[in-house]
């Protein structure tokens, strides 16, 4: 069937005289005479039945139904334009893959290893997007997730990949600024929002005593939580996996125990089987697979 859908040149005449509030304005910009611009707009209103602008003496002026066509149409033409430059820019026998990651796993795990990927499949162009919560994969636009575990996934195909362990660490000079003695508990404590009971939880888990345990500074993310902790601000309790780096250069200590439970596990979320995936995302899962593989072995 047929779709409903106005021309495109009628479109392009009528956002760019929404944006300029002006015909004028709008056929110099697109190299068309002001009359030009006046029928496609006309054609479009016929199309539409209705009057997208008011027309007062010489002057225009958007019409209320015509305010919000225009910031619709003007989302649309945006997206259609990048999308094309997107394909545009892409060298011929290449893919690409689009990837739905946790914002702290993509920077301070994915994106590190990601050259060995491209040094592996340089033919294989990755996007990846920042999503904090589960979402439908199917008919997103995203061909797999780097997410947590959870019920929300149901139905979709997942791979599991690292355990979420968290560890206390800080910086050397904030240990070199506090006395000793007064272990942990002396020490300011960081808590990330979503996790406002981590401390306390650590505390039963583990035996470290701590007084006040919900004291402290705030962050929304663990990557956050990881900079505030490298500019000495306090102890953070983070994932192992984020700050493995750090910690073997010597930039954060942990002189506490690691929780012994696990807080979360990291899986990779595809919308259907591996088998029935294209070849690029095969590529792709094989390989973080076999990271993962070598990470847990570390």
């Amino acid at each position: 069937m047929r779709r409903k859908i106005p021309s495109n040149s009628a479109l392009q005449a009528f956002e760019a005289a929404a944006r300029h509030g002006s015909f004028a304005r709008a056929a110099q910009e697109l190299a068309l005479t002001e009359g030009a611009i006046s029928r496609q707009i006309a054609r479009l209103e016929e199309f539409l039945g209705m009057a997208l602008f008011e027309r007062v003496g010489n002057r225009v002026r958007l019409a209320p139904s015509g305010v919000r066509y225009a910031a619709q149409v003007g989302e649309i033409l945006d997206r259609l334009e990048r999308e094309s430059q997107y394909l545009m820019g892409q060298p011929t026998g290449a893919a690409s893959l689009h990837l739905a990651v946790i914002p702290t796993f993509a920077t301070r795990w994915l994106i590190p290893r990601l050259p060995r990927f491209q040094q592996d499949h340089p033919h294989i162009t990755l996007h990846i997007a920042e999503r904090m919560e589960p979402f439908v994969l199917a008919g997103s636009g995203f061909d797999a997730a780097l997410h947590f575990e959870h019920p929300a996934w149901a139905g979709m195909r997942t791979h599991r990949l690292l355990e979420e362990v968290l560890i206390p660490v800080c910086s050397p000079s904030l240990l070199a600024g506090h006395p000793q003695d007064g272990g942990l508990d002396a020490l300011p404590r960081l808590h990330r929002m979503q996790n406002p009971d981590a401390w306390q939880r650590y505390a039963e888990e583990t035996g470290v005593a701590l007084t006040h345990p919900a004291v402290g500074s705030r962050f929304d993310l663990h990557a956050m939580l990881i900079e505030a902790a490298l500019c000495g601000l306090g102890v953070a309790l983070v994932p192992r996996l984020y700050v493995e780096t750090e910690l073997a250069q010597g930039r954060l200590l942990a002189p506490w125990p690691q929780s012994p439970s696990v807080a979360k596990t990291f899986c990779l979320v595809l919308p259907e089987p591996l088998g029935l995936s294209e070849a690029p995302l095969q590529a792709f899962v094989r390989w973080m697979l076999a990271e993962a593989q070598t990470a847990r072995s570390a």
